[in-house]
């Protein structure tokens, strides 16, 4: 699952003194449910309060959730701090000691609407407490099934997030999301489509469907509908919908049913990301991962066989324990050899309670440097992708702020105001380093 590299705010701004506001860290789908916890914190009347949606995929993000929740607190005394997300679920007891924190709430228990209305009758969120009494935590490899999330901000957007699967049954050794997302839990195909057309129905013109590991989808539903099936319920259900798009993707889950799709179905977007973390056998088989190399390789060439256009984005990780320079090399020579357009670049982190985190690490520099050569590698791929699209007519869905997303996830910003929601053909003559740029 991917991170984000800043906090976005869902919500008042915090100059408006009682507002309330919801600061995100980390993955997309953390940014789908802090819209929902948004609409449930308001409807139970709450205000003058910031909830801090945590990351823990890497120790940055969670050191960053912290730095958040010391000035949110430093900058409005007077009001309270509620803190949630996958750091808090994995490490409640250290959220719980900060003396700025009012209450800690599960990953499982953030969803719940009677959690906000509990907290709302409470009268006690501006009191002191010790730390065990401000934790809301349960187990959440207790959890269960899949709530549908229709957070009443997300339905004006041009594109929508559907959240059909949350948590992993993998054991990565080097993440610890499992630990704050639990076991993998998917959620009904008719509750998916029934979701995705309230969006269409609200102006929707892009759906993209999320999920912590997202082609495990369907494996704990009762008739297990794997993501092809639903991909395809979607489709048929919703001939209105003009767009409907992946996100992360695990390529050796892939059905053949979704592979049939990619290569039949115009509507689904020529843009798969990719969990690819490595590109050297013996660094996959170290990480617990279920592919190859050449697993990898092979999966690209075969989907754009069948889909000319398609595009690759993927996360790789420099520096992992027991890397040789050797090693690294098969991972940056990844890039071009998947022919990848979006990388995302994470200098290994040691999580603790991971296996990874008791192997032999490596030195703090020889981590930055490698990423830096990861990042290089990906930026001048990156660029490569730009310049083969200027003078080529790109159909492109607009967005607020004067930009837009052709059908392969290329960024385009347009130098004239647009109105959000148009799909519109685009000729771009220009680029720079991280979009097109178009009339």
């Amino acid at each position: 699952m991917r991170q984000n590299k800043k906090p976005e705010h869902v919500g008042d701004s915090q100059k408006r003194g009682h507002a309330l506001e919801v600061v995100t860290f980390g993955c997309r789908l953390n940014i789908v449910e802090s819209e929902a916890i948004k609409a449930q914190a308001q409807a139970a009347g709450l205000s003058n309060l910031a909830i801090v949606n945590t990351c823990a995929v890497t120790s940055e993000a969670t050191r960053q959730a912290r730095q958040a929740i010391r000035r949110l607190k430093r900058e409005q005394p007077e009001r309270a701090v509620v803190v949630t997300g996958c750091a808090a679920q994995i490490e409640p007891a250290a959220f719980a000691a900060m003396p700025e924190t009012a209450r800690v709430i599960g990953n499982g228990e953030k969803m719940r609407a009677e959690t906000w209305a509990a907290l709302a009758r409470s009268n006690s969120l501006h009191a002191p407490a010790a730390p065990e009494d401000k934790l809301a935590v349960d187990d959440i490899m207790r959890q269960s099934g899949l709530r549908t999330l229709v957070p009443a901000g997300f339905t004006a957007h041009t594109r929508g997030f559907v959240q059909v699967q949350n948590g992993c049954d993998h054991r990565c050794t080097f993440c610890v999301i499992p630990f704050g997302r639990g076991n993998s839990r998917s959620l009904a195909v008719a509750d998916v489509v029934a979701q995705c057309r309230r969006l269409v129905e609200a102006g929707t013109r892009e759906v993209v469907l999320t999920g912590v590991d997202l082609t495990s989808y369907g494996h704990d539903l009762a008739d297990a509908p794997p993501l092809g099936r639903l991909v395809r319920a979607i489709l048929r259900e919703l001939p209105e919908l003009p767009r409907l798009r992946l996100s992360s993707i695990d390529a050796v889950e892939v059905d053949d049913e979704l592979r049939d799709l990619i290569a039949t179905e115009r509507r689904l977007m020529p843009h798969l990301h990719l969990s690819l973390q490595a590109g050297d056998d013996l660094i996959l088989k170290r990480m617990k991962r279920r592919h190859s190399r050449d697993d990898a390789i092979r999966f690209c060439a075969e989907i754009r066989a069948l889909r000319p256009d398609m595009v690759y984005g993927a996360d790789l990780i420099a520096g992992f324990p027991t890397e040789e320079e050797a090693m690294f090399s098969r991972s940056l020579a990844l890039i071009e050899e998947c022919g990848l357009s979006f990388v995302h670049v994470f200098p290994y982190s040691a999580r603790p309670g991971t296996p990874a985190a008791r192997m032999p690490q490596l030195a703090g520099e020889i981590v930055s440097e490698r990423a830096a050569r990861l990042r290089g590698a990906a930026s001048a791929a990156h660029a490569r992708h730009l310049q083969a699209r200027i003078g080529r007519q790109l159909t492109v869905l607009t967005e607020r702020g004067n930009t837009g997303r052709a059908e392969d996830f290329t960024l385009l910003r347009f130098s004239r105001d647009v109105a959000p929601g148009a799909i519109l053909p685009v000729t771009a003559q220009a680029g720079d380093e991280k979009a097109l740029l178009a009339a």
